[in-house]
């Protein structure tokens, strides 16, 4: 007796549902957050909606053929009427068993599930390399009787593919949104991360030997960076200044203004590059880096 078809695995439902969490877990397992951040997410959601939507599997009556034949001894206690010569030893005769082979293309594994729509009574069959082998084993050599049972077999087989492929288009055509969310809710989470790291809000320490008549902060500190907003497509980060830096630029250089004021006679001999170099002195010896005339205009 051969296995039954669609319902070895469970049910199609999960199979496809489980396919969801396993494409979230290569996201998040094998791709970097650099990786995310720089992709095209056009691209990406393309690949992974290739690799992960499923092929319905099509018969090709076209195709069929007998693929083995041999002769068999048959249990005649299995047909009416039965033929027993002992209740304990079944008396078998000779008889023909015949394989039908049904090629088709798609995936295998879809043969193993049961989809939303079913039958109580599922068709019977083998998954061997493409195919769908049906085994008969004959005692009377009439080809009516085996050309309806074949007949009758592919009916039910072809009526539950049409139940399966049912369930994976519609899962097919939801891929690609539930790829393309995903992708945003990742990048959008990255992003976060980030984003928190910038917003904790903890002082910068600075040296406690700077004169207090001009409060500038002499200590060498990074400038923080906030992640700026990309296109959908792509991830291009540009370098912006905080606030908290931008107004701490504005201090020094307002500083450094107080100290011309003061001494009128020493700058006043100054072209405006040399003057333009001072402010470039005093904000190179606070923070971290090159500053130049024309970093930032």
């Amino acid at each position: 007796m051969q296995d039954m078809l669609f319902s070895k695995n469970g049910d199609l439902r999960d199979f496809l549902e489980y396919r969801k969490v396993e494409l979230k877990k290569e996201v998040e397992d094998y791709y970097s957050p650099n990786y995310i951040l720089n992709v095209s997410m056009e691209d990406f959601c393309q690949y992974l909606v290739s690799k992960y939507s499923l092929v319905p599997p099509k018969i090709h009556e076209d195709k069929i053929y007998v693929c083995d034949k041999n002769e068999v001894d048959i249990d005649t206690s299995k047909y009416p009427p039965k033929v027993v010569f002992d209740e304990d030893c079944p008396y078998c005769i000779k008889g023909l068993q015949i394989t039908i082979a049904i090629p088709f293309e798609g995936e295998e594994d879809l043969f193993q599930y049961k989809p939303s729509h079913f039958s109580l009574n599922p068709p019977r069959g083998e998954i061997v390399d493409g195919e769908i082998h049906l085994v008969y084993e004959m005692i009377e050599h009439g080809s009516g009787k085996l050309n309806r049972m074949y007949k009758r077999d592919l009916g039910e087989i072809k009526r539950w593919l049409e139940w399966v492929n049912y369930d994976v288009n519609n899962f097919n055509k939801e891929l690609a949104s539930f790829v393309r969310q995903f992708l945003a809710q990742r990048k959008k989470k990255l992003l976060n991360d980030i984003g928190l790291v910038e917003s904790l809000g903890i002082p910068i320490k600075r040296r406690e030997d700077i004169p207090s008549t001009y409060a500038v902060p002499v200590v060498q500190k990074k400038v923080k960076f906030n992640i700026p907003k990309v296109s959908a497509n792509s991830f291009a980060p540009e370098p912006t200044l905080s606030i908290e830096d931008y107004e701490d630029i504005l201090e020094v250089i307002f500083n450094m203004t107080l100290v011309m004021e003061r001494s009128p006679k020493t700058f006043s001999k100054l072209n405006e590059e040399e003057i333009r170099n001072h402010f470039l002195m005093f904000l190179n010896a606070y923070y971290e880096g090159q500053a130049t005339g024309e970093t930032f205009n």
